[in-house]
């Protein structure tokens, strides 16, 4: 197939791949993208991956990172085990959760769509690592059957590597059952206590959060930023800050009138906390 040429989604309509003319590398496979990408590289997809996981495992360099460009193309849900990585545009329908994993550094995750994932605990979205910015995407529709405690976004520090210097930004998550990020410390009472989680930016998202108490949960993640974000959901409490999540600033978000206070905090988050008065725990 010549690059750029028009081709059938999965949901049977064709369609022509937007900016096709920046396709540096075209190729029919996560695997042969692997074998053939460079730094700089900006990878479109001919083959169909409607059917398949994609798994990225090739990156670039800290100045020339590789972009994995989905133009809307489907996929059954993304993996990214690499460093300098750009994600850009793909859609996964009904994935094996988490919809999206990422694990690496300087990893960058944006105009993607997630719906309805399935499974596992029911995430939209897992990030693991340093300099992450997660941005413009679409989670929808997860949900708390059989057990699942299903977030839009969510990081932990057990058995993977605690996060830093991570932008989330100008992402909906929609009809989320649980919460719209759950995010974890290594020393939060369930993590593997090496290391420290910290410096997120939390900024210009809608947050939709269905059952949860609050939208937002830090435990043991230092020097937050929430700013700017809409809570449009009658949670408890928008936001909450525990197991020494020091230094969180919070201000400018929006909040449903069904909220009944923005924070709730503990004794041990109070240092350096800089926000609106908080309303009790959280």
């Amino acid at each position: 197939m010549a690059p750029g040429a028009g081709r059938r989604r999965a949901d049977g309509v064709a369609h022509h791949r937007e900016g096709a003319e920046r396709c540096t590398l075209h190729a029919a496979t996560p695997r042969e993208a692997a074998r053939r990408a460079k730094p700089g590289d900006t990878v479109c997809f001919d083959g169909d991956l409607s059917r398949r996981r994609l798994v990225i495992t090739k990156g670039g360099s800290r100045e020339r990172p590789i972009t994995y460009a989905g133009g809307g193309d489907a996929v059954d849900g993304i993996t990214v085990e690499a460093d300098d990585v750009i994600v850009d545009g793909f859609r996964s329908v009904r994935p094996e959760a988490p919809g999206i994993e990422l694990t690496g550094h300087r990893v960058t995750v944006r105009n993607n769509t997630v719906i309805g994932p399935r499974g596992g605990d029911g995430d939209g979205i897992r990030f693991f690592g340093d300099d992450l910015t997660i941005a413009h995407n679409t989670v929808r529709d997860t949900g708390n059957s059989h057990g699942r405690h299903a977030d839009c976004m969510q990081t932990f520090a057990s058995d993977t590597p605690p996060s830093h210097r991570v932008r989330i930004e100008d992402n909906r998550c929609e009809d989320i059952d649980n919460m719209c990020l759950m995010a974890e410390g290594p020393n939060d009472g369930e993590g593997d206590g090496r290391g420290t989680t910290g410096d997120f930016t939390i900024r210009g998202n809608h947050c939709e959060t269905l059952r949860a108490s609050q939208a937002l949960m830090f435990e043991d993640v230092r020097n937050a930023t929430i700013t700017g974000n809409e809570f449009a959901a009658p949670t408890h409490h928008a936001i909450g800050l525990a197991h020494h999540s020091t230094g969180a600033r919070v201000d400018g978000n929006t909040l449903h009138p069904g909220i009944r206070y923005e924070v709730g905090i503990d004794a041990s988050s109070r240092a350096g906390y800089r926000g609106p008065e908080p309303g009790g725990l959280p």
